[in-house]
């Protein structure tokens, strides 16, 4: 009896034990990491530079006054519609206004000039002509060759782009004639009327006309009154001929080039509007962000391509947000962006078989800011880590979060 009850005490204390070493086995064993997983899928991928923007009249014409005179009051108001020619303001003579030697040689000088502006500006139009008549020719070529199947409708388009684009340079050159011919007849006006005497008891008034026909967008100040010559009284321009002036970090802007695919986005309207790059200008300036840091920026001149009527919405200094389109594949097999980590010189990521981290090298492609083009080194399916820490190392055991 004795000896029973001493084997159940020894049994027992075993099971307390056994107990014990069993919690301390269950507490203290490696418990599996809790990670974030994604997946190697094969999609569309996309490298953009994303940036904001802002539209802009592309002929905007600022009408000065041609000599110091008195302005009468300006009816028009901004929005109102001016044909070619018409009257824009009249400026009474400055009594007083009498022309010196000195003055009269350099408004002379300046009737000189404004006749070379002419003559130049009449030479850039022949040239704008003989390109937009090449555009079309070539575009009507091309046209037939598409009806007969010779060419694809990519080439016909991008004819068609360009006979438009030559059109729009060569309607952009005849203003540009027309402005420099006004010019010149201002700065004849500035000689006549200011070397003519007075008439006793005659007011003479010059009236400044419209040099194109187009819509008044600013008015720096409509109350009559003395202003100088070269004062702005009136900027005019045609808001449904609109482009897109976008800055951009310099490091960015020696990755895009003229002719790049640009796509706009919550610029208040329905779908997505597209354009192309134009121009990149070769000057920079320095601009503040938004945390006080001195940035280097380029502006970025940016030409709609999208059907008209899709963006007539669309106003002077209307913003937009522009997508620069560097690189793009409707079928590519690609990693969350999030799952790779540098690995000496190359890439490499973890991926998750039988439950546990594999460390693998990779040969990464186009990245953007959310996935990354896989070139070789993983097959599509896979399951990856995302966003691994100190704690995920090759072969440790984990578990999805």
């Amino acid at each position: 009896m004795k000896n029973r009850v001493l084997w159940r005490r020894r049994l027992f204390l075993a099971a307390i034990a056994l107990l014990i070493a069993a919690g301390l086995f269950y507490g203290f064993r490696p418990q599996p990491v809790a990670v974030d997983l994604g997946a190697a899928t094969r999609g569309p991928l996309r490298v953009t530079v994303e940036q904001e923007g802002r539209t802009r009249v592309a002929d905007r014409y600022v009408i000065s006054a041609p000599v110091a005179a008195y302005a009468q009051r300006i009816e028009l108001e901004v929005g109102d519609t001016v044909q070619r020619g018409a009257v824009l303001a009249r400026l009474e003579p400055l009594r007083a206004e009498v022309l010196d030697p000195r003055q009269r040689a350099a408004a002379e000088a300046r009737v000189a000039a404004a006749q070379a502006t002419v003559n130049a500006a009449e030479q850039n139009a022949q040239a704008a002509r003989a390109s937009a008549d090449f555009a079309q020719k070539d575009w009507e070529r091309i046209r037939k060759l598409r009806a007969g199947g010779f060419v694809n409708q990519d080439a016909e388009d991008r004819a068609a782009a360009e006979a438009e684009r030559s059109a729009s340079q060569l309607r952009s050159a005849q203003f540009a004639v027309d402005t420099a011919r006004y010019d010149m007849e201002a700065a004849r006006t500035a000689l006549r009327y200011a070397a003519a005497p007075a008439a006793a008891g005659v007011k003479q008034a010059i009236v400044v006309r419209a040099p194109v026909a187009g819509r008044v967008l600013k008015i720096p100040r409509k109350s009559e009154g003395v202003v100088s010559a070269g004062q702005a009284l009136m900027e005019i321009g045609e808001p449904r001929a609109l482009e897109v002036e976008v800055d951009v970090l310099s490091a960015d802007a020696v990755r895009l080039q003229p002719g790049i695919q640009v796509e706009f986005e919550r610029w208040g309207g329905d779908g997505v509007l597209e354009g192309v790059v134009r121009m990149i200008e070769p000057v920079g300036f320095t601009k503040l962000s938004a945390l006080g840091v001195e940035e280097q920026r380029v502006w970025v001149i940016v030409d709609f391509t999208s059907p008209a009527a899709a963006w007539q919405q669309l106003g002077d200094g209307y913003r937009v947000e522009a997508s620069f389109i560097l690189w793009e594949d409707s079928n590519v097999l690609q990693v969350p962006a999030s799952a790779l980590f540098r690995d000496g010189e190359g890439w490499a990521l973890f991926v998750v078989q039988q439950d546990r981290a594999v460390k693998r090298a990779l040969q990464v492609g186009q990245r953007n800011g959310l996935s990354a083009q896989i070139l070789s080194g993983i097959d599509e399916g896979e399951r990856v880590i995302v966003h691994p820490d100190d704690r995920v190392r090759d072969g440790v055991r984990v578990a999805v979060r």
